[in-house]
């Protein structure tokens, strides 16, 4: 049997294994890939060149930066700042339509600055956002979409663990990622919101309004949000001008996160373990998915089929635009199957070599495939953001949830519309400011 075809029953087999057995994608792509590589070459060979592969990535430097980001996070999120970010955006748009979804996706939007965990902004708004809608009678679709779709930011929103594995991946600046995110983020987020208005237009009972702050309550609520904006200034301005790497930038802001939740009396003792923990949870669930990925994308190379794959692609008669697209569609679908992570690092082999053959500059094609692989956080079957709201509001039917976040699905696809068409103006004008 030739290599590429040896590939391509390699990937059946992984996705029949994910459906049938229900093993995690991470332990699928492991299992699939080691068991490839020894059948294509021998098992002592699999076992040496697997073992140099997972040395050599988990040896590296820079992938520390996931755990010190999802730390802050988790440092915010058992410090109490959900509460007080969604009380200072309610105080703002509380009284419009919808303003409790819309305060919700900014509360989501405020957290992700400092989060990079779709999971964790997911678990830590529905706490606060879900019992408020309930209590001012949100239908459930909008409560519970509103929270999946607002929780998506947290992987697109610098620090993005997504965008942190693509630079780790292809030797992209994570700086120049970071920056770069910066436009097409905003947009997105307002897309989301404008999808609540949208939503209240058809429906005009889903969302009543609530009572209307005065100008004076609003203003006094700024101060709440000004930790997290310190932390998200410190990352940034850092990374942007160079003077550390976004790793010591992510130690920093753990530092100074912790110091705040001090100085504040905002984080206990149990609360400080309880961080600690579900950090080491969340990283080891990244690390795993990564080391499967690894191990499944040796024996794609193996067999050859990314290179025999982007060859053939390449040789279609049709234009990049259109071929871009296709690559999309593929992100798209892949994400409704796999976890978003874990396909995202099995198709950069393939997909990534292509899209810089083709002239698209590799800081954008990131800003694109994170926003496709936010998009499958919400997406059925696999869309996880919606199994955890669904896990924190037991009375919300996971039904509920993928029917409320499937209104924000045209959001995603015009993001990534207006990034094609406008590349310059979206990403590039600021990722090209960073030394």
């Amino acid at each position: 049997m030739e290599g590429p075809v040896v590939g391509i029953y390699g990937i059946i087999i992984m996705f029949a294994i994910l459906f049938l057995l229900k093993i995690p994608a991470a332990f699928t792509m492991a299992l699939v890939g080691f068991l490839g590589v020894a059948y294509v070459t021998s098992v002592d060979a699999a076992l040496g060149m697997i073992g140099t592969d997972l040395w050599n990535i988990f040896s590296t430097y820079g992938l520390t930066v996931i755990p010190m980001f999802i730390l802050v996070g988790e440092f915010a999120h058992y410090g109490g700042y959900n509460n007080s970010l969604y009380s200072a955006t309610y105080k703002w748009f509380g009284h419009y339509k919808g303003g409790l979804a819309i305060t919700t996706i900014m509360a989501c939007a405020i957290f992700s600055a400092i989060s990079g965990s779709n999971t964790a902004t997911a678990a830590t708004m529905s706490t606060v956002a879900i019992p408020e809608m309930k209590k001012y009678k949100y239908h459930p679709q909008l409560n519970a979409g509103s929270v999946a779709a607002g929780a998506t930011l947290g992987v697109l929103i610098p620090p993005s663990i997504v965008l942190v594995v693509y630079g780790l991946y292809t030797g992209q600046s994570i700086g120049k990622l970071f920056f770069g995110n910066v436009i097409p983020s905003a947009i997105l987020t307002v897309l989301i919101a404008a999808t609540v208005f949208y939503i209240c237009w058809r429906h005009p009972d889903w969302g009543p309004k609530g009572p209307k702050s005065t100008w004076r309550e609003r203003i006094r609520a700024v101060p709440d949000l000004l930790d997290i904006f310190i932390l998200f200034a410190i990352i940034m301005y850092a990374l942007f001008t160079g003077v550390v790497t976004a790793t010591e930038a992510a130690a920093a802001s753990c530092a100074i996160g912790l110091i705040l939740c001090v100085i504040r009396k905002k984080l206990s003792w149990s609360g400080f373990l309880m961080s600690i923990s579900d950090t080491l949870r969340i990283s080891c669930m990244v690390f795993m998915i990564v080391a499967g990925a690894v191990i499944f994308g040796r024996f794609l190379a193996v067999t050859r089929l990314p290179f025999e794959a982007a060859a053939a692609i390449a040789s279609l008669a049709f234009p990049n635009w259109v071929l871009f697209w296709i690559i999309v569609l593929c992100y798209i679908i892949g994400g409704c199957v796999m976890d978003a992570l874990a396909f995202l690092l099995v198709s950069l082999p393939i997909f990534y070599p292509i899209v810089i053959q083709m002239g698209y500059d590799p800081i954008w094609f990131g800003q694109v495939i994170c926003i496709v692989t936010t998009m499958g956080a919400i997406m059925p079957p696999i869309g996880i953001c919606c199994y955890v709201v669904s896990g924190m509001a037991k009375d919300i039917p996971l039904g509920t949830v993928f029917r409320g976040s499937l209104y924000y699905i045209p959001s995603y696809i015009i993001s990534i519309a207006v990034l094609t068409l406008f590349p310059y103006a979206t990403v590039l004008i600021l990722s090209n400011l960073v030394r």
